[in-house]
């Protein structure tokens, strides 16, 4: 039988989904934040097959995971539109989402990394903490995620990055693109999930380790927005 929290959950997802395929009709084509939700719709479209499927070990996690994880970006966005501060790692990308210098897969890796590398540890952690679970519990359906990542990540890059008639080895976006790696960013935030799990009974130490990961997650996305001239794909 479907437990309440997996019904909450599965409802708090197809809503996320439901606010994002709304976004990216709202905004612009080119808007640097309407980039990223179309990749993190197409994402969070594939969990919610796989959960329908039955292709997660723990389907309450997964799915409280999924939708925890979905709410912080859509937070993040409330805020941003709301003119308040949306955490440090966000910022670059909302205040770069128009800037006619910064390709496409920029916005979506740029996105991508702020979502994974100071979301998803949260996300861990709260859904830990909602479901009475380790992070060692969730760790399974955690890299099934990952694996749909990791595959998309590589649609995403066909998708986005110029035809070889465009794209030169020595092009600054074939750099910027190549050296930074979604499975190294996966394998950082589980480290600082566990992390975070293992500082919960030292409250003070938790927030300002959270608070230094976002910011270093925001540098990060900083880097990736750099502009690199006029975008190929206009």
């Amino acid at each position: 039988m479907t437990s309440v929290q997996d019904t909450a959950a599965s409802g708090a997802l197809d809503a996320a989904a439901e606010r994002m395929r709304a976004l990216t009709c709202e905004l612009p084509r080119r808007d640097g934040v309407a980039v990223f939700t179309s990749v993190y719709l197409a994402v969070t479209d594939e969990v919610r097959l796989h959960l329908a499927a039955g292709g997660f070990a723990d389907r309450t996690a997964a799915a409280g995971l999924a939708a925890d994880f979905a709410g912080r970006f859509l937070a993040a966005v409330q805020d941003d539109a709301a003119g308040r501060r949306p955490p440090a790692c966000w910022r670059p990308l909302f205040e770069a989402r128009r800037h006619r210098g910064v390709h496409t897969l920029q916005f979506a890796l740029a996105g991508i990394n702020a979502h994974i590398g100071y979301d998803l540890p949260l996300a861990v952690v709260a859904t830990c903490r909602a479901l009475g679970r380790d992070p060692e519990d969730v760790e399974g359906d955690y890299e099934r995620v990952g694996e749909l990542l990791v595959r998309l990540e590589e649609r995403i890059r066909e998708q986005l990055m110029p035809g070889p008639d465009l794209l030169d080895v020595a092009d600054p976006l074939t750099h910027l693109a190549g050296a930074w790696s979604l499975e190294r960013a996966r394998d950082a935030a589980w480290a600082a999930a566990r992390v975070l799990w293992r500082l919960r009974g030292l409250p003070e130490v938790g927030e300002e380790f959270g608070e230094r990961l976002d910011q270093s997650v925001g540098l990060v996305s900083r880097c990736l927005l750099v502009p690199l001239g006029g975008r190929p794909d206009d």
